[in-house]
């Protein structure tokens, strides 16, 4: 009888130790485990979408539900976030369409009879170019800029580019920088000569051949150039040179966007080939959008 007590003693012993085996052995594992379960937890948790918040523009809530909710002081629904006020050093824009009143001029139609290779590209008549109209009495090519009030820049890397095709200049109006290199390409299959007639900078007048290089002009003072052709001479175009970074020319509608404006103080002008110029003060401040106009009163 003493020896089964004693053998049933050790055996409730090995089994005291053996759970206490395991009770240590499943502490050391949480230990080791804790570090990864934390992560699992942080990573769980970052990846848990945020409490929904009443707001009228859910589906499904309606608006008198939202008047009982009590939200976060300084919350706003998405529809009712206040604007968040521009930087005071952000840029601004300025644009604008350019119109005319009155009756414009008529033109005859360029006579290309005595240059057939010219005359084949088009089917229809062609008109000079110095006055074109659009929808709502739009005026193109009118050139828009910053007179005053901003800072000069150093010239555009990337030239302006002049083609003649069709025995046209293409742009018929190209406003360009001082200093700021203009490529004039012969498209056409006849010859041409490039005649811009300066006053201020140095006048050239130069023969381009088909298919040679493109020639390189430049001009270091500002200046509102006419450019003709000596072969062709309702060949017709202009060059306005001028030292401030900001201009545009107006499209067929009329419209412009002068963009990128520092805040400030400018005096913006609007020059016509055939009706001059106006001019308008204007101040733009940090992250403005300001609408500006022009209307030119012509006569036949």
């Amino acid at each position: 009888m003493y020896e089964v007590v004693g053998i049933s003693d050790r055996r409730a012993a090995k089994t005291r130790n053996r759970a206490g085996l395991d009770v240590l052995a499943a502490i050391v594992l949480i230990i080791a485990l804790s570090p990864s379960v934390m992560n699992v937890t942080r990573a769980w948790s970052r990846r848990a979408p945020a409490p929904a918040r009443s707001s009228n523009v859910a589906g499904n809530v309606h608006p008198e539900s939202t008047e009982n909710s009590s939200a976060p002081a300084g919350y706003y629904p998405p529809s009712a976030s206040p604007a968040l006020p521009a930087h005071p050093d952000a840029k601004g824009e300025l644009k604008g369409t350019i119109t005319y009143e009155g009756t414009l001029p008529k033109y005859k139609p360029l006579n290309m009879v005595n240059e057939p290779t010219c005359a084949k590209h088009y089917t229809t008549p062609v008109f000079p170019e110095n006055v074109v109209a659009g929808p709502n009495n739009g005026l193109s090519n009118v050139v828009v800029y910053i007179s005053a009030g901003a800072e000069e820049g150093p010239a555009p890397a990337q030239p302006a580019m002049l083609k003649q095709r069709g025995c046209r200049y293409i742009p018929h109006v190209l406003a360009i920088e001082t200093n700021q290199e203009i490529w004039v390409q012969n498209d056409d299959s006849v010859a041409h000569t490039v005649h811009p007639m300066a006053r201020i900078n140095t006048e050239l007048n130069r023969s381009q051949p088909p298919g040679t290089p493109p020639m390189v002009i430049k001009y270091d003072k500002p200046e509102i150039i006419r450019v003709k052709c000596e072969l062709h001479p309702w060949m017709r175009g202009v060059f306005v040179v001028l030292k401030s970074p900001h201009y545009s020319v107006s499209d067929e509608s009329g419209g412009f966007t002068l963009p990128d404006l520092p805040p400030g103080k400018y005096t913006i002008k609007a020059w016509h080939e055939q009706f001059g110029e106006q001019s308008q003060v204007v101040t733009i401040g940090g992250g403005e959008t300001k609408e500006l106009n022009f209307v030119f009163k012509v006569t036949p």
